[in-house]
């Protein structure tokens, strides 16, 4: 009589206990009654702690709009990065010289904690930005090793739109 108690208090209580006994015959059919459990979860994910790198890529792309830079490792993995929109800046000011000498600043100090020295810079896009962004990474604390323009060009790309007639 008392393990009848416990039976239906144990149901009653849990529920997944009995989807899960339920479960259990099913998997092992499949693999078998040797076959190993199912693999344990992974744990959660950690931030990446960098090794000690002491030389880095900076990526910048400036448009008319808006300024992106990024700060990645030799094999191309980034490590940081800022917008100039994400640094508080809205609407036009975002497309200014200042505004991406203030990105490029944050992604420095960045480039600093994690302890690199020299930078390569990879520049792209017409914006008003290139120049400020550049200075600004110098300015910070980093040795510009080489600065290379990487703006797309076109080869005479697309047709022109057809001449107007007035």
């Amino acid at each position: 009589m008392a393990e009848e108690k416990d039976k239906t208090t144990k149901d009653a209580k849990d529920p997944k206990d009995a989807k899960e006994a339920e479960k259990k015959p099913a998997a092992e059919a499949k693999g078998g009654p040797g076959a190993p459990a199912a693999a344990p979860q992974a744990a959660p994910a950690r931030k990446k702690t960098w090794r000690s790198i002491s030389f880095a890529r900076v990526y910048i792309q400036c448009s008319f709009n808006n300024t992106i830079i990024s700060l990645a490792d030799e094999r191309g993995d980034v490590l940081a990065w800022s917008t100039a929109g994400g640094n508080g800046f809205r609407g036009t000011k975002k497309g200014t010289p200042f505004a991406a000498g203030v990105t490029a600043t944050r992604v420095a100090k960045k480039a600093v904690e994690l302890g690199i020295k020299q930078v390569a810079v990879y520049v792209k896009g017409p914006g008003p930005g290139r120049e400020t962004a550049v200075r600004s990474l110098a300015g910070a604390g980093l040795t510009v090793v080489s600065l290379k323009d990487v703006s797309p060009l076109p080869h005479n790309g697309c047709r022109p739109p057809k001449a107007r007639r007035v």
